[in-house]
């Protein structure tokens, strides 16, 4: 009787000893699952935690109207940022989307009032005028083998003085309803407009990343360039490509933007590029090239917009606001660095 007493003891000691290592294979297990590069499911939690601390934190966060307010705020950052993932998955870069957009804005606005007042007219001439930005910018760096920093850094300024010189800095005025209605101050069902163009250009982006043929070859053009080459791929037309769609949908971002401000204005949305790399990086997609998703890029978008709204209720100023940004940026490229 005596005996049995330390062997049951004994096997209770190693029963407990075999749960413990289980338990913590299965924690590390899950921490892995949360930081895994290609699909940040920690990203998903962190917006989760930010929503229920703004919510605690501000009685006016948690609203509907407050929601749509964000979705209205962070449209351009979004749907730029779209177009930003397949360039940063190429290994590349694009400095240039601002001003790509204010010139775009201002070609829409100057096509409605001296071509034709029509929003299709402004929808061609922005959307058109962001594709020809984006072709400057990837024939420059392809054909030319210039750095896309250093070509997109040129554009950024010479965009937005030829954005400046059209007008003489002045702002067009934009009197079309049907194009104010259209991209920014129209709804569906309750949804402003601005929105469904964000989930629109989504859509979009997640078909033609995960779901086409050019996806896999923009992944393949950044993850590995030599043996994208050698399997054919035309990494200079996908390059090029990746930079006409990104100049696109700042188009896009041009049109919802002035249609929101009843006008074009060449000095707008100086800065935009660090929300845009913000949200992508912030999204899971490596600055190195080869890795990201669209869906990613969204809740970076999401997260920045939800942390600047509920800031911003908090009274905290603007400037602190920017250093967070910054710092965001930083540990981004410090998480996705391979």
């Amino acid at each position: 009787m005596n005996d049995s007493v330390p062997t049951l003891a004994s096997d209770r000691q190693a029963s407990s000893s075999q749960v413990q290592p289980a338990s913590q294979s299965r924690g590390k297990k899950l921490a892995q699952l949360l930081l895994q590069g290609d699909r940040p499911y920690a990203l998903y939690v962190a917006f989760a935690i930010l929503l229920v601390v703004f919510s605690f934190a501000s009685p006016w966060f948690l609203s509907i109207d407050n929601f749509l307010n964000i979705g209205r705020q962070t449209a351009l950052v979004s749907i730029v940022a779209i177009g930003m993932t397949f360039v940063i998955i190429g290994r590349q870069i694009d400095l240039s989307v601002g001003s790509t957009l204010a010139l775009s804005g201002m070609s829409a606005a100057l096509a409605m009032t001296h071509v034709g007042d029509s929003w299709i007219i402004g929808a061609i001439a922005g959307i058109g005028t962001g594709a020809i930005v984006g072709l400057i910018n990837g024939v420059a760096t392809t054909r030319l083998n210039i750095p896309s920093f250093l070509v997109t850094l040129g554009t950024l300024s010479a965009a937005r003085g030829l954005a400046l010189m059209v007008t003489t800095t002045r702002p067009e005025i934009i009197t079309n309803d049907s194009f104010i209605s259209i991209f920014g101050e129209g709804d569906v069902f309750g949804v402003p407009v601005p929105i469904l163009w964000t989930v629109l250009a989504v859509v979009a982006g997640i078909l033609l990343l995960h779901y086409s043929v050019f996806g896999r070859r923009v992944y393949a053009c950044g993850g590995n360039p030599t043996a994208a080459l050698y399997s054919g791929i035309n990494i200079r037309r996908v390059t090029t490509t990746t930079f006409v769609l990104t100049g696109m949908l700042a188009g896009v971002a041009a049109l919802v933007l002035s249609a929101r401000s009843h006008a074009a204005r060449p000095d707008v949305v100086q800065g935009l590029e660090l929300d845009v790399i913000a949200s992508v990086t912030l999204g899971g997609c490596s600055l190195f090239g080869g890795r990201g998703f669209v869906l990613g890029t969204l809740f970076g978008s999401l997260i920045i917009g939800t942390l600047n709204n509920g800031l911003v209720l908090l009274g905290v100023s603007s400037s602190l606001q920017l250093v967070i940004k910054g710092a965001i940026i930083v540990a981004a490229v410090a998480f996705t660095k391979k």
